[in-house]
C-alpha cells in the first residue's frame, strides 16, 4: 500500500486569496499555487479600485485635489494632506510659516502612530492575538477624536491649505495631545509585554518573510519594511523637510528583515514619534498659519465679509484656482510606510498638466511573491499584515 500512494502523481491546488476581508485587507488578489499548505508560487494582481486618481488631479485646481490625497493611504490621511501641499509648495517657491510647520509635524506624527497601531493591530489580530488589537485600537480612537476636534472628520480631514493650513490648533488640543502622551506609553508597554516575548508570536514571524537589505534596496523598499532589514534611511533625516533636523529622534533599525525586526521597528518608531510631538508642543511658535501669498492662500473671513477687493479675492482663488509658473518638480516625504512622493508638471494653468503619486505600498508590494514562496498560508497572512499594504494607494 505504501509503494502504491508513492507513485500517486500529485497536483498543486489553485486558490484564490482575496480580494476581501479579512486575509487580505481589502482589494488584493494573490493567486497561489498550493503543495499541501506549502505556497510554490504567488502571483499578484492589483486594480480593483479603478479610482484614477491620477487623472482626477489634472482636472481639478491644485487646491482641489486635497481631498481626494485623504482616499492615498487613509489609515493616516493627513500625512498625503502634508505631502502634497509641499510638493505643490516646492512648486510655488512658497515657505509656509514656523507655526504652521510644526503644526504640521505634529499631526505627520500622530498620524504615524495612529498608522502603526493599525498595521501592528491587525497583524497580530490576523495571528490570533486579539488583545493586542482592542488595546491599539482604543488608542488609535484617541487619535481620531484628537483629529475630529481639528478638522471636523475623523479620517478624511482635507486640513492642508497649499502655502498653510485651514484652521489654527482650537481650544483644548494642547492639553487634550498631552493627556494622550502621557497614557500612550503603557499601551505600547502593554503589548509589548503580550507579544515581544511570546513564544507563539515568535514562532508566527521571527524568519517568517525575511528579506536582505540589498533586496529591499532593488525592489524599492522604504519606510519600516526597508528599516527592518538594516538600512538606516529615513527621509525626516537624509532630507529634513519641515525643521525635521531641529528634533531630536532616533531611527530604529532591525536586523533580518523579516516579518519580527518590522514590528519591532514599528513599535520603536512610535515611542520617537511621542517624543517629536512632546518637542513640536513644548516649542510651538506663536504667529500666522498661512504665507503672506494672496495670489495663492485664501484672505481672512473678516476681510471677505468686509472689503470688495477681499469678496473678490475669494471668489477668484475658489472659481479659478492659482496659476504657478511651468516646470516640474519631485518632493517625497517620510510617510507611515515609507517615502511617499509627489511628481508633478505645471504648463502655467490652474490644473497640473500631469501628476504622478510615488506611493511606498506599490514597491513593497512587489516582493510579496518572493517573500511568501516555499511558506505556509499562514505565514502569507503574517507576511502581508506586517508590510502594511494599504490598497487605497497601491491601486490608482
Amino acid at each position: 500500500m505504501e509503494g502504491e500512494l508513492s507513485q500517486l502523481e500529485t497536483k498543486t491546488l489553485n486558490l484564490n486569496l482575496g480580494p476581501s476581508h479579512p486575509a487580505t485587507h481589502g482589494t488584493l488578489r494573490i493567486i497561489v499555487d498550493l503543495d499541501g499548505e506549502t505556497i510554490v508560487k504567488a502571483d499578484l494582481e492589483i486594480g480593483y479600485l479603478h479610482r484614477g486618481i491620477e487623472k482626477l488631479g489634472e482636472n481639478r485646481t491644485y487646491h482641489q485635489f486635497i481631498p481626494l490625497t485623504d482616499r492615498l493611504n487613509y489609515v493616516s490621511c493627513l500625512m498625503n494632506n502634508v505631502g502634497y501641499s509641499l510638493a505643490v509648495e516646492k512648486l510655488l517657491g512658497l515657505e509656509v510659516p514656523p507655526r504652521a510647520q510644526f503644526i504640521r509635524v505634529i499631526l505627520c506624527e500622530l498620524s504615524r502612530i495612529a498608522d502603526h497601531l493599525v498595521c501592528i493591530g491587525t497583524n497580530a489580530l490576523d495571528m490570533g492575538g486579539l488583545t493586542n488589537f482592542w488595546y491599539f485600537f482604543k488608542e488609535r480612537e484617541y487619535i481620531y477624536d484628537l483629529f475630529e476636534m481639528l478638522t471636523g472628520a475623523r479620517m478624511t480631514g482635507s486640513y492642508t491649505r497649499i502655502g498653510g493650513l485651514w484652521e489654527d490648533l482650537p481650544s483644548g488640543f494642547f492639553k487634550t495631545t498631552q493627556e494622550f502622551l502621557k497614557k500612550f506609553p503603557r499601551t505600547v508597554k502593554d503589548v509589548d509585554v503580550l507579544l515581544t516575548r511570546n513564544k507563539i508570536f515568535i514562532n508566527r514571524t521571527k524568519g517568517v518573510g525575511a528579506i536582505s537589505a540589498e533586496e529591499a534596496i532593488d525592489y524599492g523598499f522604504s519606510g519600516p519594511c526597508l528599516r527592518a532589514a538594516g538600512v538606516e534611511w529615513d527621509l525626516r533625516k537624509t532630507n529634513p523637510y519641515l525643521g525635521y533636523e531641529n528634533f531630536d529622534f532616533e531611527i530604529p533599525v532591525g536586523n533580518n528583515g523579516d516579518t519580527y525586526d518590522r514590528y519591532l521597528v514599528r513599535m520603536e518608531e512610535m515611542r520617537q514619534s511621542a517624543r517629536i510631538i512632546e518637542q513640536a508642543l513644548g516649542n510651538l511658535p506663536e504667529g500666522k498659519i498661512n504665507a503672506d501669498e494672496p495670489k495663492v492662500v485664501l484672505p481672512e473671513k473678516e476681510k471677505v465679509y468686509n472689503t470688495p477687493e477681499g469678496l473678490i479675492h475669494h471668489f477668484k482663488l475658489i472659481t479659478e484656482g492659482f496659476k504657478p509658473p511651468k516646470g516640474e518638480v519631485y518632493s517625497a516625504t517620510e510617510a507611515a510606510n515609507g517615502e511617499l512622493g509627489f511628481y508633478i508638471i505645471s504648463d502655467g494653468e490652474a490644473s497640473p498638466y500631469r501628476i504622478k503619486i510615488r506611493p511606498p505600498c506599490f514597491a513593497i508590494f512587489q516582493a510579496y511573491s518572493r517573500l511568501v514562496e516555499g511558506s505556509m498560508i499562514a505565514d502569507a497572512i503574517a507576511v502581508l499584515g506586517s508590510l502594511n499594504i494599504v490598497a487605497g494607494e497601491l491601486d490608482r
